[in-house]
């Protein structure tokens, strides 16, 4: 019994210590340049940015909603949408009309922050984005109908669609083509961006994933980077033309939102929770990946956006005080937490 004991114990020390290598923060040249504490009230998911137009946007929830503005440079306040209490936000550089997932969308001028008009909408708005292909927003909903489709211009909704199951992060190859990481169902859902029709759903359940968030593409290559956060946090790389899967990854807890910089050709996702990070995968060639660094972030900052022009990363998070005894878990299996402490909204910019 006690050489059995032994022999349990050292499986166990075994483990951990492979799993701590594959999760262990590896030296890298990324850091945080610059941390900016915003303040303001309201809870976050969703940040974004115009780069052409140099601007970042942080979307605020609650009683006190606001959409908050800040240069994408310098992260100095520009201004506000007032009373917009949204979870994403996405902007049209042609026609400089923004659009915020409040029910029913408000949509926006991204020059002097006026809002234009309201459009109604089913569902309950979400993720939100902008395809450059024929400037279209897509508003991806948890709820039918799954995607509605409006135009950027007009501020017309232009149809819906059935993505076949509840949508989190979409990206668009720039070509008529959407990738939408569809998280109950461990697929990604493949779509016409011209005709509004799922064309084909490409099938990851084979690698025992499920809760898909983030969704990243190398659009040159033709590969998609889909995360999922259970049981264990994975990265399942796909051939974007026809579905293979390539390889499999750990990632950090917490994944949202992630992005591919093809300047650099690293893939990366941001993770919430642990005590905060970053993923950078390096993408060798079309068929060889490997995590190249992990970098500390902060506890909640789970969203990023890539600027492009810079190659910048930003992201954002708060402090919160200790939850109460028994408080019930928070969204997707995420930890219970406290009231945000006040004024402890942040910016954080990420580069090398």
């Amino acid at each position: 019994m006690r050489r059995f004991c032994i022999v349990l114990t050292a499986a166990i020390a075994l483990f951990a210590s492979n799993a701590l290598a594959q999760h262990a923060p590896a030296a890298g040249p990324y850091k945080v340049l610059k941390t900016a504490k915003v303040g303001g009230e309201g809870g976050f998911d969703y940040i974004s940015a115009d780069v052409e137009g140099r601007r970042l946007y942080m979307p605020r929830n609650g009683p006190m909603g606001q959409l908050m503005v800040f240069n994408l440079d310098t992260l100095e306040p520009v201004g506000v949408v007032a009373n917009v209490a949204a979870g994403g936000a996405a902007v049209d550089p042609k026609s400089h009309h923004g659009f915020s997932t409040t029910k029913p969308i408000t949509m926006w001028d991204a020059s002097t922050l006026k809002v234009i008009k309201t459009i109604d909408v089913d569902g309950r708005p979400d993720g939100i984005l902008l395809d450059p292909y024929n400037a279209r927003v897509w508003v991806l909903s948890h709820m039918a109908p799954y995607a509605t489709v409006i135009d950027a211009k007009e501020g017309t909704v232009v149809g819906t669609l059935d993505l076949g199951g509840q949508p989190e992060e979409g990206v668009s190859d720039g070509k008529g083509t959407l990738y939408v990481n569809i998280s109950d169902k461990a697929n990604i859902a493949v779509v016409d961006a011209k005709t509004m029709t799922v064309t084909a759903h490409y099938d990851v359940s084979s690698k025992g994933v499920s809760g898909g968030s983030g969704l990243s593409l190398d659009a040159k290559n033709h590969v998609l980077f889909a995360y999922f956060r259970m049981p264990s946090p994975t990265v399942v790389i796909v051939n974007a033309e026809n579905g293979n899967i390539i390889t499999t990854l750990p990632t950090g807890v917490g994944v949202d939102t992630v992005a591919f910089n093809p300047a650099t050709m690293e893939a990366i996702s941001a993770e919430g929770q642990g005590g905060g990070s970053m993923t950078f995968i390096k993408e060798s060639s079309p068929t060889s990946f490997a995590v190249e660094q992990t970098l500390q972030t902060l506890v909640g900052a789970k969203t990023l956006v890539l600027d492009t022009k810079t190659g910048h990363l930003l992201t954002m998070t708060a402090d919160y005080d200790p939850a109460p005894p028994n408080a019930p878990p928070g969204p997707a299996g995420r930890p219970a937490r406290g009231p945000m402490v006040p004024g402890s909204f942040s910016i954080l910019m990420v580069g090398k």
